[in-house]
């Protein structure tokens, strides 16, 4: 925690062609966010200055050229770059993704050293920010490897906790990447994060099936029978309450899942298709299992819409929202864990005999 007790928030902007921009600057534009927290954008405060004008919003930026100069209260913007940039709302562009870049290294790198609390980032386009030096198919990958802990998207919102066995792998590639270790790491990941970043003190995990209707026996597929089925057996038998697997067809549309603390699915879509119906517009990104922080919005770069002054920053809210409240949250466990109570209290001196 900084030192006036206010969470430092550092921010990615994402794909300057897209939303990211507009969904920030919206966000801290009602002043009373500053009382939550400090933002620190990682840009370029000419450029966010042309981004205020561009959607005819009253507020105040402050440029820094250094972290230590840090103020509170204020909207600061870390230049990260000084030379103009040409913008081209919609466009998919590569020097636009190696801008994205540089703001997510460099946020990073804050974030390692401790110079911001807590990380959201802002949409980037995936295709667009691939280089012979960046190679990710998203933020999460790229965190997993700057970063300690085991990494795993989790997507949560006031109701739901949706997490994924795999996330950014072709479908045809699913059953081959799920392996009994992972499947007991990922859901060890998830129950120390219900833990220790949400404070769900005996959580209850749901895991959907691989296959159709579990596989219907083996006749659409016997993944669940032969790996998943038995891993979940060995893992309630070690004391988490897990539960399934569950046909993924009906799951939420029965409404099973507000009966758990979060949902297993086994591959993006499985997960997130449900999680963004129920969900969209109020969810947030979370990168759970790892050593530091890190939220994000639940869109994409929205080209269509960008630089139209229509993007709805709820979610980037929510994420910032998020963020700061794992944060704390996490810091709570940690000051508990530690100072656990004293349980060998000092006994009170015999009574004399009169």
């Amino acid at each position: 925690m900084s030192k006036n007790e206010k969470t430092i928030v550092g921010i990615s902007i994402g794909d300057l062609n897209g939303i990211g921009s507009e969904v920030v600057l919206k966000t801290f534009q009602d002043s009373r966010m500053l009382e939550f927290c400090t933002p620190v954008i990682f840009a370029s405060v000419k450029l966010m200055s042309f981004f205020k004008k561009t959607y005819g919003l009253d507020m105040s930026l402050h440029g820094i050229d250094s972290l230590n100069n840090i103020v509170h209260k204020k909207i600061n913007v870390l230049n990260v770059w000084k030379e103009p940039v040409d913008i081209e709302f919609g466009k998919e562009d590569p020097k636009i993704g190696a801008y994205a870049v540089k703001s997510l290294q460099a946020a990073t790198a804050a974030l390692k050293d401790d110079s911001i609390d807590v990380l959201v980032t802002a949409p980037i386009n995936k295709s667009n920010v691939q280089s012979d030096t960046f190679n990710f198919p998203g933020h999460t990958d790229y965190l997993a490897q700057e970063l300690r802990g085991n990494s795993l998207m989790l997507m949560i919102s006031e109701d739901l906790k949706v997490g994924l066995l795999t996330d950014h792998v072709a479908v045809k590639d699913v059953p081959a990447t799920i392996t009994r270790e992972l499947i007991e790491k990922k859901i060890n990941t998830i129950h120390k994060t219900l833990i220790e970043d949400f404070g769900i003190v005996k959580p209850k995990i749901a895991v959907l099936g691989i296959n159709p209707h579990n596989g219907d026996n083996g006749v659409i597929g016997n993944e669940d029978d032969t790996l998943l089925k038995p891993t979940l057996d060995n893992i309630r038998n070690n004391g988490k309450i897990v539960m399934g697997p569950y046909a993924a067809d009906s799951f939420f549309g029965s409404g099973n899942y507000k009966h758990f603390d979060v949902v297993i699915a086994s591959y993006h879509d499985q997960g997130l298709i449900p999680f963004k119906t129920l969900s969209f517009g109020k969810g947030v990104n979370y990168t759970a299992g790892l050593n530091r922080i890190r939220t994000s919005p639940d869109h994409g770069t929205a080209y269509d819409v960008a630089g139209k002054n229509v993007a709805n920053a709820d979610s980037f809210k929510e994420a910032v929202f998020a963020a700061i409240h794992i944060f704390r949250k996490r810091n709570n466990y940690k000051v508990f864990s530690e100072n656990p109570l004293r349980t060998n209290r000092k006994k009170p001196a015999p009574k004399k005999n009169s």
